[in-house]
């Protein structure tokens, strides 16, 4: 990111004098010459910082400043003054000013107030894009994805949504199967009616039988009074049954005819129910083996399996990482009364190369401890949970004795190899441009294809090693 410092003064020489230094440090300078000038290029020139003089013919930095710090919210100012003046300078601090400098200038001095103004600049800056990127990204109401595999996801969810056909989600524990079957229902015409949620695996099966289909009373010891089931609470609407490999044989047979004829009777009774529910399940396991090893009824999973839904693991979607937990800490901060936090750059590394067994449930745990654990304005690798700041999951690997060009080479290599070849990615987690990568690339001579870059990665990584 490159900065644009406006720098306002009415002696040409301190004016130049100041843009020659800034922009050896690699920001962008605009010059004004009054107050009036300074006003017209702070409004309209989007610039992030603003130097000004306070005493200047036509119109005064103080009248700048206020028109700044009213106008352009964001955007810091550091004043300049003269020894006489330094009790304008302090009125001007109150005013709004981040800090003040003496003339003749301190470089050096200035050098460091303009790194920690930025600095503050740069947070609103990603926190207003990581915002605009949570909308555009946001396709189904709370759900956030940047990755293809999950777009291509959400647009099936999509189109299946409207439609009566059973639908089953698999994906290991944690990656949001049951946010998926909430959308799925929202999104359809049963979404005024309940959506009813029963998880199979903590019922035994004369329970679970009992709390799908209902009891009569006396059906069993207990059954003192006739209760209503699951299926006849989701009338009109959707029932969600999770872990649905976790099912007896015989709940099986009686789900079976649930989908085949929409009608049961209740433990203990003889009235014959119907109902009209949308039926979708979720599992963990994989339900074709189940199958082959005789433990799942074939004919109920064809009936289940309708539409399949495999949500991807977040180890490989990562990309999808970075928006998550911009979401999560904002969710946090407002639940515990803390601003929008930062993440410092090592932990943002730790929790962007960490594995995640669990998914996004183990990230959403993982932000919350952190913000709780948390001081100050930002997130430090030590606020993470020890198995995260433990992992070594995806570290790059550079060999001692070895010159920085080739540390350079390996830690490109080894990142493009991480990303299968992705320019973009690799570009983005290594926070160079695009067009560098590739000059980078052709000095290391990597073929553009993906299957090439693999191969040459390996080499290159292994010749790398060796020497």
């Amino acid at each position: 990111m490159k900065f644009k410092i406006l720098v306002v003064d009415d002696e040409k020489n301190i004016r130049e004098g100041l843009q020659i230094a800034l922009e050896d440090e690699g920001y962008e300078v605009l010059l004004a010459a009054d107050g009036a000038e300074g006003i017209e290029k702070a409004l309209h020139e989007d610039v992030d910082l603003v130097i000004t003089d306070l005493r200047m013919p036509h119109l005064d930095g103080k009248t700048l400043l206020k028109e700044v710090i009213t106008k352009t919210p964001g955007v810091s100012v550091i004043v300049l003054t003269g020894h006489g003046t330094i009790e304008t300078a302090v009125e001007a601090m109150r005013l709004g000013a981040y800090d003040f400098l003496t003339k003749p200038v301190d470089l050096e001095r200035l050098s460091l107030l303009v790194k920690r103004a930025l600095k503050g600049r740069q947070l609103i800056l990603e926190h207003r894009e990581l915002e605009q990127e949570l909308e555009k990204n946001r396709l189904i109401k709370n759900i956030v994805v940047k990755s293809s595999s999950m777009e291509n996801l959400l647009h099936i969810v999509k189109k299946v949504a409207p439609s009566k056909a059973s639908i089953l989600i698999t994906g290991e524990s944690g990656v949001g199967k049951e946010v998926i079957a909430d959308t799925i229902h929202s999104l359809s015409d049963r979404k005024d009616k309940p959506i009813i949620k029963v998880h199979c695996a903590a019922l035994s099966e004369s329970l679970l039988e009992s709390e799908l289909f209902g009891h009569e009373k006396g059906a069993f010891t207990g059954a003192v009074g006739t209760k209503r089931g699951r299926f006849e609470l989701a009338d009109g609407g959707t029932i969600f049954l999770d872990e649905i490999g976790e099912i007896d044989q015989n709940v099986q047979i009686k789900l079976l005819r649930v989908i085949q004829e929409k009608s049961f009777e209740r433990v203990g009774g003889e009235k014959t129910i119907h109902v009209d529910v949308r039926i979708i399940a979720a599992t963990n396991k994989d339900l074709k083996a189940e199958v082959e090893k005789g433990k799942f009824r074939e004919d109920l999973f064809y009936r289940l399996n309708v539409v399949h839904l495999d949500v991807p693991p977040l180890r490989e979607r990562r990309e999808d990482i970075p928006l998550l937990m911009y979401s999560f800490v904002k969710e946090f901060a407002n639940e515990n009364g803390k601003p929008v936090l930062e993440i410092e750059q090592k932990a943002k590394n730790a929790l962007y190369s960490y594995a995640w067994p669990g998914n996004i449930r183990e990230l959403k745990n993982c932000i919350e401890s952190a913000v709780v654990m948390s001081s100050g304005n930002t997130i430090l690798f030590t606020d993470l949970p020890e198995a995260i700041q433990g992992s070594k999951e995806n570290a790059i690997k550079v060999p001692l004795g070895i010159t920085l060009d080739d540390a350079e080479k390996e830690i490109i290599l080894q990142t493009l190899n991480h990303f299968n070849g992705n320019k973009t990615k690799t570009a983005d987690v290594l926070k160079i441009g695009r067009k560098t990568l590739h000059r980078k690339l052709e000095e290391y001579a990597i073929a553009d294809s993906t299957e090439q870059n693999n191969s040459s990665l390996k080499n290159m990584g292994n010749s790398t090693r060796d020497n």
